[in-house]
């Protein structure tokens, strides 16, 4: 199977953001963000945030993350996202 590889530029670009040591969240703007996996899974690369769950006093708890090429829906923990190994913000 042909798949496409990063340019240079491109694979310089998301080994520099991988670097720093972790996203900036503003939980007012989690719904509708941006996300690319690192390590895609199934060919799920770019992923946009469809819901979250509140707990009693009002905070954030969950998000659900939706797969932008197989509309697949994930719940995580929305401080994962926070994590560079794992999630870089907006698509690349």
């Amino acid at each position: 199977m042909w798949c496409k590889m990063p340019s240079i530029p491109e694979a310089k670009r998301i080994k520099q953001l991988a670097n720093t040591p972790m996203n900036q969240i503003n939980p007012a703007k989690l719904l509708l963000s941006k996300w690319t996996a690192v390590m895609p899974k199934d060919k799920e690369k770019h992923f946009l945030v469809t819901g979250f769950t509140k707990d009693e006093s009002g905070d954030i708890v969950t998000c659900t993350v939706e797969a932008v090429l197989t509309h697949r829906e994930y719940d995580c923990d929305w401080r994962e996202l926070k994590d560079k190994s794992r999630w870089l913000a907006g698509w690349l």
